[in-house]
């Protein structure tokens, strides 16, 4: 059963376990914050594993509702990774690159220790600790930078499609070039998850791309694999004057992955690549 089943990356694990016939939830089929609906959902479809990808999570909204942060992220997904646990369910949820500070200077792994700096990050990782006490079936993902055919349900869009509209309508951008991260492209992520739930244990993975960039690169990428040409001017965090502390590196290495022996994902310039091809036949919806 995937919960948030019509979302960005809910429609690619909807792919990616589609010869499993996934029960697929929309928003208005399961409030995972309702403990009614939880229960009415997992008893109606019994399923072996749930996948959560409900979430808040517009990082800026979350700073001025840290409450509401904590309903969704912490203790809903708290309490649905228990209702899972006492219908012997496994349970899968995902987390975020932001529940670090950003200060290493090096892609995060598994292991580092957790030092959220905003109450996005807080709340991620307040999930995280929930379900690793609810129940020990269960998997936790981290990602970073998530972006596909769909939308992102905060926005209404991808960056990548911000940039490449800008360009198209001849207009300027500026984007931030000292925040680094790991982009990654829902598709890959989705069939990483599918062979992590098929062939691995238990436990916390980090899945994204490989590689790292900053979001001036990742823009500049986007326009170069769209053949594009348009004015993108670096900025500093600071000149954006976002009212959220952001990590100035998120970047994530995929460790267990590959101590695991699974494949990674291709790198991030490679995905960004399919995403343009896709988006230019028109599949991807936004």
């Amino acid at each position: 059963m995937i919960v948030g089943a019509s979302g960005q990356l809910g429609t690619d694990l909807m792919d990616a376990f589609a010869d499993l016939n996934p029960v697929g939830l929309r928003h208005s089929e399961i409030a995972i914050e309702n403990p009614r609906s939880v229960a009415e959902a997992l008893d109606t479809h019994r399923p072996d594993l749930v996948i959560n990808t409900a979430a808040f999570h517009n990082v800026q909204v979350c700073e001025h509702e840290p409450v509401r942060a904590l309903e969704i992220n912490t203790v809903a997904v708290g309490a649905l990774a228990r209702a899972c646990a006492q219908r012997e369910c496994s349970f899968a949820t995902f987390s975020t690159d932001y529940v670090f500070d950003g200060e290493k200077d090096a892609p995060y792994v598994e292991d580092d220790k957790p030092r959220p700096i905003n109450s996005y990050g807080l709340s991620k990782l307040g999930g995280e600790l929930l379900v690793k006490v609810a129940t020990p079936r269960h998997f936790i993902f981290r990602t970073s930078g998530l972006f596909g055919r769909i939308g992102s349900t905060s926005k209404g869009y991808t960056f990548i499609d911000r940039i490449l509209q800008s360009a198209a309508a001849g207009e300027r951008s500026t984007v931030v070039n000292d925040m680094t991260f790991s982009p990654s492209y829902t598709r890959d992520v989705a069939a990483a998850v599918r062979r992590v739930v098929d062939d691995a244990d238990f436990g916390l993975y980090h899945v994204v791309n490989q590689g790292s960039c900053t979001w001036y690169e990742f823009a500049l990428e986007a326009l170069t694999q769209a053949g594009l040409r348009a004015e993108v001017t670096p900025i500093s965090t600071a000149q954006w004057a976002a009212d959220v502390r952001r990590p100035p590196n998120s970047s994530l290495a995929n460790e267990r992955l590959q101590k695991t022996g699974l494949p990674q994902p291709p790198n991030w310039r490679s995905a960004v690549a399919r995403y343009i091809a896709e988006r230019a036949t028109g599949v991807q919806k936004v």
